[in-house]
């Protein structure tokens, strides 16, 4: 049984967008694995930009253009 875990940062990503992304993975295992897609489980967590970081800032400080902190 697989099982994948997808987060990603909640700024507008629609239920279409989603249900793509749960086809895709979906398949591409039952390709490389030969996994059977009724017994694959894909999640995505939506993440809050202030609940996710990267290169030292908030993604949300990042996507506002702020200035680096020191």
């Amino acid at each position: 049984m697989p099982y994948v875990n997808v987060r990603v940062t909640k700024d507008g990503v629609t239920r279409d967008q989603k249900a793509r992304i749960i086809a895709g993975i979906t398949r591409l295992l039952g390709e490389v694995l030969g996994k059977k897609p009724e017994h694959t489980h894909i999640v995505i967590d939506e993440v809050e930009l202030d609940n996710w970081g990267f290169a030292g800032q908030l993604t949300s400080d990042l996507r506002a253009g702020a200035p680096r902190p020191e």
